[in-house]
């Protein structure tokens, strides 16, 4: 197991719930928590994922995430199992959907 973490500074999010959770950890899945965070202009996240020696993508699609979306003043825990970026992508969007009750 490898664990990332990185931050983020992004617009605030509106939370709807306390947590979200989405996703399961399996085979070529993923399993996203957003909870609130310290920082209402920033987002961190904490990934422990099977695949290890891929931190630059993981960056990259995270932060484009961050910068598409308002997910400031959140801390996001992500256990992976081998998802790929577009599956990365997908569970976030659900999670933030979750989390801030659709109002993205």
């Amino acid at each position: 197991m490898e664990n990332l973490e990185f931050r983020f500074t992004a617009q605030p999010a509106r939370p709807a719930a306390g947590a979200a959770l989405c996703g399961v950890v399996g085979s070529g899945n993923l399993e996203i928590l957003i909870r609130p965070g310290d920082e209402a202009d920033a987002c961190t996240v904490s990934i422990k994922t099977s695949a290890r020696g891929f931190g630059k993508i993981w960056e990259a699609v995270i932060a484009d995430f961050a910068s598409r979306h308002p997910v400031g003043g959140t801390r996001i825990a992500i256990n992976d199992m081998g998802a790929t970026p577009a599956v990365v992508t997908l569970r976030l969007g659900q999670a933030l959907g979750d989390y801030t009750g659709g109002a993205q």
